[in-house]
């Protein structure tokens, strides 16, 4: 496992972290998501994230068992506040005070842990003054709650005015957790340039494109049993890809990934760390061989003709708006 350091500062992370965003507490049973787990930790993966929304906090208690007895100081755990939790009452939503201050406490229970590294605002709250939250997270990082603050999804002008605040407050704003994958390219235009100006790295979720990259979703072919397709929650999220346009054009990326020595899904968890501002690429699992077969992808330095013939193959359907980034935010707080 190689390791990259988080934004401007001397925190190191395992390139491909494990998260369990579809998994722990809803879709895989408790044992398998442990099994996962461990399958991570002898592979080499350090980093961990998570976020009390998943499975509206059971998957923070799943990792939390998972981790207990491992080495705190060996891991870097990271979690994030923002979407509804528990019976979503008009303050169990958003980044006021009292949801960042009583969200990280049940976190920090959830994850039987004193602190987490990275706390993230898991979307930009429009309904709070962005002084508010950032006041409300230096408050979390002087209480050593956290050791650094990072976001999702903001667009480039958020994090500006975020950083700026964290710099007035003397707080570490080192990352931001975007989508990113050959097919969603977002970020490149305006994020990434912004980011690297203000040493922030992306922590980037989705390589595989919910399971698109791997090739097991096939044109004119129905999506497969038990798939990520035919979950309510990850369906969604893919069926910008499943059409047979991507599909036919992924399953031309295969003589690629094969001359590479690769398997599609490790190739592209080693695009999207070929960029150098992405510090750590999320990945999941429902079974352990599956964190087996993604850290594979961890050290691959993939050509600039490799780079070149991957844009040529999949061409127009690559999405590259910087407006999907905003889009991607709720105008107004969920739920609340």
């Amino acid at each position: 496992m190689d390791f990259r350091y988080l934004g401007n500062s001397g925190l190191k992370v395992s390139e491909i972290s494990y998260g369990n965003w579809l998994t722990h507490g809803s879709q895989v049973e408790n044992d398998q998501a442990k099994a996962c787990v461990r399958a991570a930790l002898e592979a080499g993966i350090t980093t961990f994230d998570t976020a009390d929304t998943y499975a509206n906090t059971k998957a923070e208690v799943v990792l939390g068992e998972a981790l207990a007895g491992e080495r705190r100081e060996s891991l870097e755990i990271f979690t994030k506040v923002y979407w509804p939790t528990g019976p979503g009452g008009p303050n169990d939503t958003g980044l006021s005070r009292k949801h960042i201050h009583e969200s990280i406490n049940g976190s920090l229970k959830r994850l039987q842990t004193d602190y987490v590294d990275l706390y993230q605002a898991h979307r930009f709250d429009t309904e709070t003054p962005l002084e508010e939250t950032m006041e409300a997270f230096a408050d979390v990082v002087r209480q050593g709650k956290a050791l650094y603050i990072g976001v999702s999804e903001w667009t480039a002008e958020q994090l500006q005015e975020g950083h700026r605040l964290a710099r007035e407050l003397r707080i570490p704003f080192v990352s931001n957790q975007p989508q990113y994958s050959m097919l969603w390219r977002t970020i490149e235009a305006e994020v990434v340039p912004a980011s690297e100006e203000l040493g922030i790295s992306q922590i980037v979720f989705s390589p595989i494109a919910q399971g698109v990259l791997t090739g097991k979703y096939l044109p004119g072919q129905p999506v497969p049993e038990g798939s990520r397709a035919t979950d309510a929650n990850g369906a969604n999220m893919i069926k910008r890809f499943l059409n047979d346009d991507v599909l036919t054009r992924v399953q031309e990326l295969k003589p690629i990934a094969d001359e590479a020595g690769l398997s599609l899904g490790q190739l592209a968890v080693a695009w999207v760390l070929q960029n150098p501002n992405v510090a750590s690429a999320i990945v999941g699992a429902s079974r352990p061989e599956q964190v087996v077969e993604n850290v594979k992808a961890s050290g691959v330095k993939l050509e600039e003709t490799v780079l070149k013939r991957i844009d040529e193959t999949l061409g127009s359907i690559v999405e590259r708006d910087p407006a999907k980034t905003a889009q991607n935010s709720p105008q107004t707080r969920p739920g609340s």
